[in-house]
């Protein structure tokens, strides 16, 4: 396998990734129209914690984190480090010393579609990763792979430069000419949010507050008393 590695690809505004770093996963996905996350195999090693920055992408063989090395070298202030591998791989191909020499570049942490040991250690160091799996297992430094090539990891294209935010629901992708919108969206998704937040604390019901009453008659469901029930218990009369 050879490959490439791309130097200085375009990223989004850093004023628009400190945006979208005040909203949730859940909340700039739905605000994107529900697109954007990978799959919920992608979980965080920690919890309470929330990450946004800008992809460097990394393409490996499985069960080799030569790439990673190479990579490290093209990470700088506010990045996210994202790997995946050309077939599945659970090997543990990240740990606590790649953390240290990315911490120092000011990296803000890590999505590897693959394996991750030394959790306990990263934990301590305050390195938020999300993985697709922990594993002990190491690797060898042996075959080519690429960085900064647009990767895909459970169906979503990420792209060198994209914001990646991830908390303890997940992870999202915000393509790179998109994040301004993107922020701008979840906020009025937030505040609109809120307004329903404060109506349901003063005791109103998603049922009215939604108009989803008239759903629910429009698809034919009943209220019925108990004795009704109980007279006849079939789904309808």
């Amino acid at each position: 396998m050879s490959g490439v590695i791309v130097t200085n690809p375009p990223k989004a505004e850093q004023k628009d990734v400190e945006a979208l770093a005040a909203f949730g996963v859940a909340t700039v996905s739905e605000a994107m129209g529900r697109t954007g996350l990978l799959g919920p195999g992608i979980r965080p090693i920690q919890q309470g914690v929330r990450m946004a920055g800008t992809a460097v992408t990394v393409l490996s063989w499985p069960g080799d984190n030569l790439m990673i090395h190479a990579a490290v070298e093209q990470c700088g202030e506010g990045d996210v480090l994202v790997v995946t591998t050309t077939s599945p791989s659970t090997d543990g191909m990240f740990g606590e010393l790649f953390a240290t020499a990315l911490q120092r570049r000011g990296v803000r942490g890590l999505v590897i579609n693959a394996g991750i040991r030394d959790t306990q250690e990263l934990r301590e160091m305050d390195f938020p990763a999300w993985s697709r799996a922990v594993c002990a297992q190491g690797t060898v430094k042996a075959t080519g792979g690429s960085v900064n090539v647009p990767v895909a990891i459970d169906g979503q294209v990420i792209r060198p430069g994209d914001v990646i935010l991830a908390d303890d629901d997940g992870v999202v992708v915000v393509p790179r000419e998109h994040a301004r919108a993107a922020a701008e969206a979840s906020a009025a998704r937030e505040a609109k949010e809120a307004r329903s937040r404060a109506a349901f604390v003063d005791g109103e019901l998603g049922l009215d507050r939604y108009g989803l009453r008239e759903t629910l008659k429009k698809l034919g469901v009943e209220y019925r008393t108990y004795e009704e029930y109980a007279e006849y218990p079939g789904e309808s009369r």
